[in-house]
């Protein structure tokens, strides 16, 4: 890459990182309400889903220090964040349903994110597609985790399904001419319309059926 689409790169993985921050930090918010926590929970679980994914990627790229150490902008986003939901979702009747929606926009958000961060520090295709994964899912795996929830990534929900096939596109239009903002929209948009599309109609993997469901018949 030339060093204006560097810069130009490194510019739309800031927006992207800030604003899929913010969205997961709701969704961690959302669930802290789900779990009628006080300010601090909020703040805590809102925080762990906006930069616990992106921490880890970060730490497996081998940056230091990590975005969040570096720029403060993420961590003060996500107590802002965090703090406004405690007010704002009282008022909400359907939280789980926000929680999803806002889950899935921070997940495609983080999928083109983590991907383009990758590819910006030269990984390869599966590292970079898989840096998108971990950026997107791990933060919400990790906040599930700390309150109790059954994680999303780990049962037949298509969530990482989703990451993966957004950073498959990222990549498969990396080469393609067309501006590297449409890249990342159409990226974008690819995750988001698979998570949308299993969230609405219960589109959801095969999953393991234990000795004795077999043998019932169920």
């Amino acid at each position: 890459m030339t060093p204006a689409q560097l810069e130009t790169l490194h510019q739309a993985v800031m927006i992207l990182d800030y604003v899929g921050v913010a969205v997961f930090a709701i969704s961690g918010a959302l669930l802290a309400a789900r779990k009628g926590m006080d300010p601090i929970g909020f703040i805590v679980v809102g925080a762990t889903a906006g930069i616990g994914g992106g921490t880890l990627r970060d730490l497996v790229l081998g940056v230091r220090p990590v975005s969040w150490v570096s720029d403060q902008t993420n961590l003060a986003i996500c107590v802002f964040v965090s703090l406004a939901t405690f007010w704002l979702a009282r008022p909400l009747h359907a939280r789980y349903r926000t929680l999803l929606w806002a889950d899935a926009v921070g997940m495609a958000m983080f999928t083109v994110a983590g991907t383009q961060k990758a590819i910006s520090m030269d990984a390869p295709p599966f590292v970079a597609i898989a840096m998108g994964v971990m950026t997107a899912c791990f933060g919400g795996l990790i906040r599930d985790m700390m309150c109790g929830e059954r994680p999303l990534l780990f049962h037949k929900e298509i969530y990482a399904t989703a990451s993966i096939i957004g950073a498959a596109t990222f990549l498969l239009l990396a080469e393609a001419p067309i501006p590297q903002d449409s890249r990342a929209g159409t990226a974008f948009l690819v995750a988001f319309i698979v998570r949308a599309a299993a969230i609405r109609w219960g589109i959801t993997l095969p999953h393991y059926r234990q000795a004795d469901q077999l043998g019932n018949g169920g």
